[in-house]
C-alpha cells in the first residue's frame, strides 16, 4: 500500500478479534521499531512485548480502566531510558530526547502494524508508576506509551481533523 494511503486509512481501534497475531508480523513490527530514528542514534528507549493475559489486564487497569488494552492480542509498552541520552546530551537528553525516541519508536510500530493489516490504538492515559510496576521496569526507565495491537473488530469513521492552514505556519507564528 502507498504510504500516504496507509496514513489516511489508519484509525485508532479499540475492539479486537480474538485472533493471535502471527510471530512473523510481530517480528516485522519489532524490526521497524529497531530502525526508527533517534537522537544521536542512541535509541534511548526500551520496549516490552506483552502477550500474557494477566499482564494485559493489569496494564488495562493501570490505563485507567481502558479494557480494550486487555482484549488486544499484543500490547507494546514503550519506555524512555534517560540514562542513554544524558551522557551525550545532558539534561535535555534525559528529559526530552529519550521521550521523543520512545514516541518515534511507537509511531513506527503503529505504522508498521497498519502496513501488515493490523489495527492498533495508542494509549497515553495511564498511571505511569502502575505501568512501571506491572512491567517490572528498572527505576531509571519511564513508561511513555502503550500500543494495543491486533486484528480490528471495528471500522470507525475518521474523526474530524484540523485543516492544514490551521496547523501549519510558514516561518513564524
Amino acid at each position: 500500500m502507498d504510504f500516504f494511503a496507509l496514513v489516511d486509512k489508519r484509525r485508532s481501534i479499540r475492539a479486537y478479534l480474538a485472533q493471535p497475531v502471527e510471530r512473523g508480523k510481530v517480528d516485522s513490527i519489532l524490526d521497524a521499531v529497531r530502525l526508527a530514528p533517534s537522537a544521536g542514534d542512541l535509541q534511548a528507549f526500551d520496549m516490552v512485548v506483552v502477550e500474557d493475559a494477566d499482564t494485559k489486564r493489569a496494564l488495562a487497569a493501570a490505563a485507567l480502566g481502558q479494557d480494550f488494552v486487555a482484549a488486544a492480542p499484543i500490547v507494546l509498552a514503550f519506555c524512555a531510558d534517560p540514562a542513554r541520552d544524558e551522557g551525550k546530551y545532558g539534561k535535555r537528553g534525559a528529559t526530552l530526547y529519550c521521550i521523543q525516541d520512545a514516541t518515534i519508536a511507537a509511531a513506527y510500530a503503529q505504522l508498521a502494524a497498519a502496513a501488515l493489516g493490523l489495527a492498533s490504538c495508542w494509549v497515553g492515559a495511564f498511571d505511569e508508576a502502575a505501568v512501571a510496576r506491572v512491567l517490572r521496569a528498572p527505576a531509571r526507565v519511564r513508561p511513555v506509551a502503550l500500543l494495543a495491537v491486533g486484528f480490528g473488530a471495528e471500522t470507525p469513521e475518521r474523526p474530524p481533523r484540523r485543516s492544514i492552514a490551521d496547523i501549519a505556519r510558514r516561518g513564524h507564528f
